[in-house]
């Protein structure tokens, strides 16, 4: 069984690391927009996802980031929320996916999240990638 590689950490060890990979795949643009636009409402909240979601899932070792990538377009598109596709499709390029792959990606989740859903993520994507060059 393999270990991840926050255990034993503490809490601010799991924050320093959940940052590092949060800003390796969001880009630092991005985490430095979130933490400027960070209230006393959403503060717990960003602290949250920072050692949780990028401190302890995001770290694990079972799956490199490209997978991760697929499995968040594949929810991402599947649940309907849109803005975190937006961020999540580009980082599924920072995380090695091509265009073509998240190309597959949508079409895959046509079959099992919807056709509407799967219409939508494309242009979602073309208008994320057009304008990114």
């Amino acid at each position: 069984m393999s270990r991840p590689e926050g255990e034993g950490l503490t809490d601010g060890g799991r924050w320093q690391q959940g940052m590092g990979v949060r800003r390796e795949v969001l880009s630092d643009a991005h985490v430095d927009r979130a933490v400027a636009n960070t209230t006393d409402l959403t503060a717990d909240f960003q602290d949250f996802i920072t050692r949780v979601a990028w401190g302890d899932v995001w770290s694990r070792p079972g799956l490199d980031r490209r997978s991760r990538s697929v499995a968040v377009l594949t929810a991402l598109i599947a649940l309907g929320h849109h803005e975190e596709l937006v961020m999540h499709l580009r980082a599924a390029l920072r995380n090695g996916l091509t265009i073509d792959e998240v190309k597959e990606v949508i079409l895959q989740s046509a079959v099992y999240c919807g056709v509407p859903a799967a219409n939508t993520a494309f242009r979602i994507a073309g208008e994320v990638y057009s304008s990114e060059g």
